[in-house]
């Protein structure tokens, strides 16, 4: 059993919560207490109700999630927004969540984990928000059909390609989530090849035209990766059980 301040204050300073502005709405930290003690800790990508359900099932009771509670402005408490509250109340589940902190960190990051798993040396950043890179850049150590053969062995039911650019890839890039604010910046950065989890559909004939290479690995697959390396590290600094929260995100 640990403190619920300790592991907060352990978590701020873990993703530098305080340093790194985030979209307008999110709100990054502790959003939902509990009695005040954790004994398992739990992580998801996504704060919703079945998240919730399933992490009270499991006896968790600190959930790290990438997506928070908070995006929108202010909404009544009914509904399936009741629906939630009650279940965090009867269950005692705190709720943490860091969202672009998750994103950009250089160790427990998505994108920096994502770059580690694909061999990936990432020496650079792109996509400046608010004084902090939140995509990252890399050269590319194989050829196209190699790099498409990794992504596929780390999201087999999700990964969609549209390979419009060269099969000797030279520069990598990656964001994961959506990766719409990407786009403009490929082609100053050198960028040949981009990786990310979501875009439109009009970034097909933006690929054609640019002649880049596109791997989609789906929004939710591709933002496992944080939240899984921060509770683990929670539960190592504080001995404890942790568990990733899977609701099977297709999208």
């Amino acid at each position: 059993m640990a403190r619920l301040k300790d592991i907060v204050e352990y978590c701020d300073q873990r993703t530098h919560r305080e340093e790194i502005a985030d979209f307008p709405g999110a709100h990054n930290g502790l959003q939902f207490e509990n009695h005040g003690d954790v004994t398992k800790i739990g992580a998801a990508v996504d704060a919703g109700l079945v998240p919730f359900t399933l992490a009270a099932e499991r006896g968790i009771d600190f959930l790290i999630v990438h997506h928070g509670m908070f995006w929108n402005p202010p909404t009544a408490f009914t509904g399936v927004h009741r629906k939630k509250l009650l279940t965090l109340f009867a269950n005692n589940l705190a709720v943490y969540g860091s969202h672009l902190p998750l994103d950009c960190h250089p160790q427990i990051g998505n994108n920096a984990i994502l770059a580690r798993k694909l061999g990936l040396n990432v020496d650079g950043g792109f996509v400046r928000y608010e004084k902090h890179d939140i995509a990252v850049t890399a050269p590319a150590i194989e050829d196209r059909a190699h790099l498409r053969e990794r992504l596929k062995g780390l999201f087999p039911e999700t990964l969609i390609c549209i390979e419009a650019g060269p099969q000797n890839t030279k520069r990598i890039g990656i964001l994961t989530g959506s990766g719409r604010s990407a786009i403009p910046e490929l082609r100053e950065r050198g960028i040949d090849t981009f990786i990310t989890g979501e875009l439109k559909q009009e970034h097909f004939n933006i690929a054609q035209e640019l002649e880049i290479n596109l791997y989609l690995g789906g929004h939710y697959a591709t933002e496992t990766f944080g939240v899984c390396a921060l509770a683990e590290d929670v539960a190592d600094k504080f001995n404890l059980q942790w568990e990733f929260i899977d609701t099977g995100c297709p999208l």
